[in-house]
């Protein structure tokens, strides 16, 4: 299965390691730390809401972080 994540772009479900929401980077200086360390891929163009990480990359999504789950689960019911 496939999950949309912003811009157009699509990841494998089985590829989701985790999804935050981005309010998490004010209060977590690790979690930024992670980010400056790993490539980012920006698909919110400064507008993000939540943060996806694949095995293979990371994206800031313009996609909050409720809207992604209730996504994943229509796709579990199919």
């Amino acid at each position: 299965m496939y999950l949309h994540v912003g811009n157009d772009t699509v990841i494998k479900t089985s590829e989701l390691v985790t999804a935050l929401d981005a309010k998490m980077l004010s209060d977590s200086p690790v979690l930024q730390k992670f980010l400056d360390e790993n490539k980012v891929i920006d698909l919110a163009e400064g507008n993000t809401k939540s943060i996806v990480v694949t095995v293979h990359h990371i994206y800031l999504s313009p996609i909050g972080l409720t809207a992604l789950k209730r996504k994943s689960a229509k796709m579990s019911t199919l």
